[in-house]
């Protein structure tokens, strides 16, 4: 199977019969880029063994082999594929409790040259950034590292270009890869900076949260927010690979896992009623951070992901869809102080929105307009404006009106339409329902 982006980066799996090797399986993946690629097309040669190669947009693999070695465990994970055109295809690999040799198998071969611009928040650094510095380093790569401060008030433009001055200090080249190691946040600068250093290097994302996990990280949105708009400054730019080790988050605050979740339930909601279902019914495993049932989650929703980026990359149609509540979401973001809510809480609380302005407009039944706004309190997530909150009227307007999905001065909207599963993106909407949806949900402040 030929690697996305680098026709050097060859990987070879070869199926041992169980004749082989004490009757056990192994899987052997040989990360190539010149002599061991030889050595594993003549170990396939001389062993007498088939292949079989099986394309499809998930794959399920298992690593057994490290540098050509075989070890007796391995660790089962999914493989997403972004499929999208001149050879820009990458993977998201999908899994828990890799080895550090098993996951520098699967990362490495995707470090373009041998420099290596490694790029963490100071809340992440102690957990995770000496283990995949070490991982990454080999093969005569060199690591070096950035730590920015953490939070969603930090994603501008300056705190971003630390990671230009660092990449400019170091004398790295075009030949660089930057390594995304955290949330939204991070992965949004740090593919910004790539987008952008010297015209654009090669990036990979290493999500922490279920936000990052299951949105961010996939699909080549890369920004940083500026004072009168969230995410107004960035560049598409695809990562070279996405690596999901679901152990990091383990050590994810409650508050923070919730708030992915609010991005989970607008992939059932806007395209996958059965995904709906099932969270309906396993929201409280995910919660609990159930290994399998977190696994699951985070795989379907690549999944959908991964197919509304093929369809549209640059977000001309469909891929607006994916932005269910976000408009209502971040204008609550903006006017609240960038940190004050999480994204994915602005996003629940827009959603909850959505979906009463949908309702209103006779969209859809009050049935579902009950589900969704049930689905997300499950989740822990807030359906309405806490009595703090500065919204108004007025700011809901004045925010809206700058989004960027704004096209000749004609806000467009995302809106459940029909039966669970379906949505409309739109900006033939009727703007008293709008009104009154806000009207609605600011009054419920003062409630």
């Amino acid at each position: 199977h030929r690697g996305p982006n680098d026709e050097h980066n060859h990987r070879l799996l070869l199926q041992f019969d169980s004749f082989f090797l004490q009757r056990r399986c192994f899987t052997m993946v040989a990360l190539t880029s010149s002599s061991p690629w030889l050595i594993a097309t003549s170990l396939l040669l001389s062993a007498g063994v088939t292949t079989s190669f099986t394309p499809s947009l998930h794959v399920r693999s298992s690593i057994a082999v490290s540098s050509l070695k075989a070890s007796e465990t391995a660790t089962e994970y999914d493989t997403v594929k972004v499929d999208l055109t001149d050879g820009r295809d990458y993977p998201i690999y999908i899994g828990s409790d890799f080895t550090d040799d098993e996951a520098a198998a699967l990362i490495r071969p995707h470090v373009h040259g041998k420099r290596v611009l490694l790029v963490t928040n100071d809340r992440i650094e102690h957990w995770y950034l000496d283990r995949y510095k070490k991982l990454l380093e080999g093969d005569g790569i060199q690591v070096d590292t950035v730590v920015l401060p953490d939070g969603e008030a930090n994603k501008t433009f300056e705190c971003m270009s630390m990671v230009l001055d660092r990449a400019l200090e170091l004398n790295m080249d075009r030949k660089s890869t930057f390594v995304a190691l955290g949330g939204g946040v991070i992965g949004d600068m740090v593919g910004f900076a790539s987008a952008i250093y010297q015209r654009g290097v090669n990036f990979i994302q290493i999500p922490t949260t279920v936000m990052s996990m299951v949105d961010s990280s996939v699909g080549g949105k890369t920004g940083v927010n500026h004072p009168l708009g969230k995410n107004m400054v960035g560049a598409f730019h695809q990562p070279q690979c996405v690596f999901i080790d679901t152990t990091t988050l383990n050590t994810l605050p409650d508050r923070e896992l919730k708030s992915g979740y609010s991005e989970v339930v607008k992939y059932g909601l806007i395209r996958d009623a059965p995904f709906f279902a099932w969270q309906e019914e396993n929201m409280e495993k995910l919660l609990d951070r159930d290994p399998t049932t977190t696994r699951y989650a985070i795989k379907r929703s690549c999944e959908n992901k991964a197919e509304v980026v093929k369809a549209d990359e640059k977000e001309g149609g469909v891929r607006a869809t994916l932005n269910l509540g976000h408009t209502f979401g971040h204008a609550i973001e903006t006017e609240s102080g960038y940190g004050t809510f999480f994204h994915g809480e602005g996003v629940s609380i827009g959603t909850a929105m959505a979906a009463t302005m949908s309702e209103k407009m006779g969209w859809i039944d009050e049935g579902l307009k009950q589900r969704t706004f049930d689905i997300l309190e499950k989740a822990g997530l807030p359906i309405k404006l806490p009595k703090e909150s500065p919204m108004t009227v007025e700011a809901f307007n004045r925010l809206m009106s700058l989004d960027k999905k704004v096209a000749d001065g004609q806000l467009r909207l995302i809106l459940l339409r029909g039966e669970l599963g379906n949505c409309e993106f739109t900006g033939d909407f009727d703007v008293d329902a709008m009104q009154k949806t806000i009207e609605e949900f600011v009054k419920d402040i003062d409630a």
